[in-house]
């Protein structure tokens, strides 16, 4: 019961990320909407401090390869980065959804 509940969260996180990613919002959007998630996290108690320092980590090391990406090309990022980027962006904010939501409160 638990890992139907689970996928079915799981399923509708991919697809609000991708209609999200889908609605015209750029990358700079998305990054602010996952920094403001973690934040609200942090404030209600539901990501312990080691959650969020994981998912700092991870959105800084999303950041250094956007900057690698567009150094590469002349400050601007191709279709194909913009991909890499989305694809890894959905994976995060699934990461933020499940970290937040695994009642852990320490």
């Amino acid at each position: 019961m638990k890992l139907a509940s689970l996928a079915l969260t799981a399923a509708l996180v991919f697809t609000s990320s991708a209609a999200f990613a889908q609605s015209g919002a750029t990358i700079r959007d998305r990054k602010d909407n996952q920094q403001d998630r973690i934040g609200q996290g942090v404030r209600s108690g539901q990501l312990t401090p080691r959650e969020a320092g994981r998912l700092e980590r991870q959105e800084s090391r999303l950041n250094r390869e956007e900057h690698h990406m567009r150094a590469r090309d002349n400050g601007h990022l191709t279709r194909r980065d913009r991909r890499i980027l989305s694809r890894q962006q959905n994976r995060e904010s699934a990461r933020i959804y499940r970290d937040k939501h695994n009642a852990r409160r320490y």
